[in-house]
């Protein structure tokens, strides 16, 4: 099954950030930590030629420290500057009016050496669905202006919102964008809750993640789930092997039909939670 997610207001979002480009001095790109790379819109780098940017790694605490650190020195050894940041926490949050007036310090140069008095710094804020946008804005403008949900496409149109006096930020809709060239990421996005769930099958996404946890996070997944008999895949049979992990925590879990079938469904559907949830541990599901 081929995952994607490119609704008419995101495409509508994309135009109207190319049109007020111009206004921006600043572009801040917010990536899940435990999705780095897929969760960087290709997009961005459209959007935001000849800009400054910031990228910030948020969810920090539902991410692996070591591969967080990894992609930290990747993204710097890429020439990016790099924050890492909790949103619901606000750790880190505190940092980024500074760290984008570093950014525009040439800027404000410029215009205090021909006698102009520099406005605040403009920033364009860009992320894909559900990476925490909204609720990061909140923290660093110290009040509720944008919508949260714990469900992506909550917002839909562009504000303008004022953080203190240094800086003003202009928030967008979160935006995928129209094909994703590599089925993995689809995959990583769908696992996160960055697409909506009424175009997933939660099956293969479970399939991915059980995948996944038995080749980096064997000893969670059993803990979590009790399993005392994970296979080695072997790239021949892992798709038997990873059936019958289906199998063992569906008896576990009671997620039993009539006949003592295992309901898939349900299988997957608690392995998705639980991943979102924290219940296995912080977890990234990509490494440079």
């Amino acid at each position: 099954m081929a995952i994607q997610w490119y609704p008419g207001h995101m495409a509508k979002a994309k135009r109207q950030m190319i049109e007020k480009i111009k206004q921006i001095d600043v572009v801040i790109e917010l990536v899940d930590s435990r999705v780095p790379m897929s969760s960087r819109n290709p997009l961005v780098d459209e959007i935001a030629t000849g800009k400054p940017r910031l990228l910030l790694m948020n969810k920090m605490d539902m991410a692996d420290r070591r591969a967080t650190k990894a992609w930290q020195n990747y993204f710097e050894g890429h020439g990016l500057k790099v924050h890492l940041v909790n949103s619901q926490t606000g750790q880190g949050v505190s940092m980024i009016p500074e760290a984008v007036r570093q950014l525009t310090a040439t800027r404000r140069k410029k215009l205090e050496d021909k006698g102009f008095r520099p406005h605040a710094d403009r920033a364009l804020i860009l992320g894909i669905p559900n990476v925490g946008k909204s609720t990061l804005i909140n923290r660093l403008a110290g009040k509720k202006i944008a919508k949260i949900g714990d469900r992506p496409g909550v917002t839909t149109a562009q504000q303008w919102i004022k953080v203190g006096k240094t800086m003003e930020l202009l928030d967008t809709p979160g935006i995928l964008w129209p094909k994703f060239d590599d089925p993995q990421v689809g995959l990583r996005l769908a696992a996160t809750g960055a697409i909506k769930e009424e175009l997933l099958d939660f099956q293969e996404i479970a399939f991915f993640l059980i995948k996944t946890m038995l080749v980096y996070y064997r000893e969670a997944f059993a803990k979590r789930f009790q399993l005392t008999d994970l296979p080695e895949l072997d790239g021949v049979d892992d798709q038997n092997l990873i059936i019958k992990v289906f199998d063992q925590i569906g008896k576990k879990r009671g997620c039993l039909m009539s006949g003592g079938m295992i309901n898939y469904d349900r299988v997957s559907e608690l392995i998705i939670r639980d991943f979102r949830g924290q219940k296995i541990g912080p977890l990234t599901l990509e490494w440079p």
